[in-house]
C-alpha cells in the first residue's frame, strides 16, 4: 500500500511537471521547434528569440500585432454587417408616401376619386420601397463581407509568411520546423 502511494505521488508530480513545461515563442504562434542537433532548451530559446527578431525585420511584421489586429478587423466587419442590415430601413414609409402622392395625383385627373387613387400608389410604393431596401441590404451586406475576407486574407498572409522567415532561420540554426 505504501509502494503504491509512493508510485502515485511520484507519477503525478511527473505529470505536473509535463503540464507546467515552459512555452517556447515559437508554440505560441503555433509553429512547432524540435532540435535535430540535440540542442538544449536554452539554446533553442535564444535561437528562436533571434529568429523571431530576424523574421520581424525581414517581413515588416509582428505576429502578435498582427493578431490583434486580426481580431480588430473581425469587429470591425461584425459592426459592419450590423450596419448592411439598417440600409434601407424606412424605404416601405418612403415609398408608401411617394405612391400615396402620385397615386392621389393620377386619381384625381383620371376619374375625380384621388383616395382609391391614393390607396392603391401607397401599397404599390410601399412594395416598391421594400423590394428596394431588400436589394440595398443585401448589397451592402455583401459588400461588407467582401471587404472582411480581402482585410482577413491579408493579415492571414502576413502572418504565413511571418512564419516562412521564422521557420527558414531557425532551420539555418539545425532545427527542424514545422508550422
Amino acid at each position: 500500500m505504501k509502494n503504491l502511494l509512493i508510485t502515485v505521488l511520484i507519477l503525478t508530480a511527473g505529470f505536473a511537471g509535463v503540464s507546467q513545461a515552459q512555452t517556447t515563442l515559437g508554440a505560441t504562434m503555433d509553429v512547432y521547434v524540435f532540435p535535430k542537433e540535440g540542442q538544449d532548451a536554452a539554446d533553442q530559446s535564444k535561437a528562436e528569440a533571434e529568429c523571431y527578431s530576424w523574421a520581424t525585420k525581414n517581413t515588416g511584421n509582428d505576429p502578435f500585432d498582427l493578431n490583434k489586429k486580426a481580431d480588430q478587423q473581425e469587429r470591425q466587419a461584425e459592426k459592419d454587417k450590423e450596419q448592411a442590415k439598417k440600409a434601407g430601413q424606412g424605404a416601405g414609409a418612403r415609398g408608401a408616401v411617394r405612391g400615396a402622392a402620385m397615386g392621389a395625383l393620377i386619381g384625381e385627373i383620371a376619374n375625380d376619386d384621388a383616395g382609391d387613387g391614393a390607396a392603391w400608389g401607397a401599397a404599390a410604393g410601399m412594395a416598391r420601397g421594400r423590394r428596394q431596401a431588400r436589394a440595398a441590404q443585401q448589397s451592402a451586406t455583401q459588400s461588407a463581407e467582401q471587404r472582411a475576407e480581402r482585410t482577413q486574407q491579408a493579415t492571414a498572409t502576413q502572418i504565413e509568411n511571418f512564419k516562412k522567415a521564422f521557420s527558414v532561420c531557425l532551420e539555418a540554426k539545425d532545427y527542424l520546423v514545422k508550422y
